[in-house]
């Protein structure tokens, strides 16, 4: 799929994504859900499914944050508060401890779904102008730092979570 463009773009790219990424994940036996047998974000780790799940609940809260920030009138921390952009390995870590005490897979991939649908709303809220008409973060917009943060990450664990499930023989 192309970039989006626009709010009806930037919509159908999430769901998208999240609908071939959740039907990958439904595919983890929960047996296999906490054990960390993926390559990790970070160069040199490894990370679970669980982990993965995390990371993406973590940068969808990142981007509801720095909505939040935004509307209480607060300069937006980007990517987030102790963290450079060229430190978002460091960042994933912290992702996958900010979840690590959710130990029911299902539970987790709940919140995940929770989070999908918090963004949506959040777009919703948001005129294509709102979204696309003018830089937002650095020299991205709006639309594009939350589609960078939410559709491009689901299709790249979907092919994380694919890999992963043909490694172990799913």
């Amino acid at each position: 799929m192309a970039v989006p463009e626009s709010k009806t773009e930037l919509i159908e790219a999430i769901n998208k994504n999240y609908a071939s990424l959740v039907k990958k994940l439904s595919a983890v036996p929960a047996e296999k859900a906490f054990q960390p047998l993926m390559e990790g974000h970070a160069k040199g780790t490894t990370m679970s499914a669980a982990q993965l799940v995390s990371y993406l609940i973590g940068w969808g809260e990142l981007v509801l944050s720095w909505h939040a920030q935004e509307a209480h009138g607060h300069s937006i921390v980007f990517p987030e508060v102790g963290f450079k952009w060229n430190e978002l390995g460091k960042l994933a870590q912290k992702f996958y401890q900010d979840y690590q005490n959710i130990t029911d897979y299902k539970v987790l991939l709940q919140r995940l779904e929770k989070n999908k649908n918090d963004l949506i709303e959040l777009i919703e809220g948001f005129t294509n102008d709102d979204l696309y008409g003018s830089g937002w973060c650095e020299k991205y917009t709006r639309g594009r730092m939350i589609q960078l943060n939410t559709s491009s990450p689901y299709r790249n664990a979907r092919g994380r979570i694919a890999t992963f499930l043909k490694t172990i023989g799913n």
